[in-house]
């Protein structure tokens, strides 16, 4: 159940279920399980990220609440030169995050890990996440004072939020908080953001 995925070790029994996702034009045959995000499937938020956005050129990402991998594993596929850091507390997610990089041949570049794993001094050139709204608003925006201020000091945070999940609200309280967030696209009930850091 959905539920579970933002659960350190979810209750549900593990079962390994394909994926395939088409990704700025690339096809990626991935694993997700049960008691991980959008199993069986690339959820609606997250294709509508990848359909209204460009790859990026930058060189350090961080995927924040990784589930399976695809956001992070996309990058990768699609930047050569780049690295990626995945990060998710669900311990089932970083697992298959972790073998999905194998099976695509990025795992010299891919790293996932839960959160106490990441070096403290490590910082990127992009966030990318569509991140665990579900968790509640307070926990939602200490994951982000957590990590937005990783970000290099002309870095950005692309994020994926549902607009009935409070997407405009979330932009701005980001703006509040010193990090200027402006929507990029809006589809399917879901809104694109952009946070530079202030």
């Amino acid at each position: 159940m959905d539920e579970h995925y933002f659960s350190a070790d979810p209750a549900v029994r593990f079962r390994r279920q394909p994926v395939h996702a088409e990704v700025w034009g690339r096809q990626l045959s991935l694993t997700s399980g049960s008691g991980v995000f959008a199993q069986g499937r690339l959820d609606v938020g997250t294709a509508v990220m990848f359909r209204e956005t460009e790859p990026p050129s930058a060189r350090r990402y961080l995927d924040l609440g990784c589930g399976y991998g695809v956001i992070g594993l996309a990058l990768a596929v699609t930047l050569p030169r780049c690295t990626v850091r995945a990060v998710d507390v669900n311990e089932r997610a970083v697992l298959l995050a972790g073998e999905n990089a194998v099976a695509l041949g990025v795992s010299d570049r891919f790293h996932a890990c839960t959160p106490e794993q990441v070096p403290p001094e490590e910082t990127y050139d992009e966030i990318w996440s569509n991140p665990p709204i579900r968790i509640g608003k307070d926990a939602l925006h200490d994951l982000l004072l957590a990590w937005l201020p990783r970000l290099a000091p002309d870095g950005r945070a692309v994020m994926v939020v549902g607009k009935n999940l409070g997407a405009d609200s979330l932009q701005r309280w980001l703006g509040d908080r010193g990090y200027p967030t402006r929507r990029l696209a809006s589809a399917k009930g879901f809104r694109v953001l952009e946070t530079r850091r202030g």
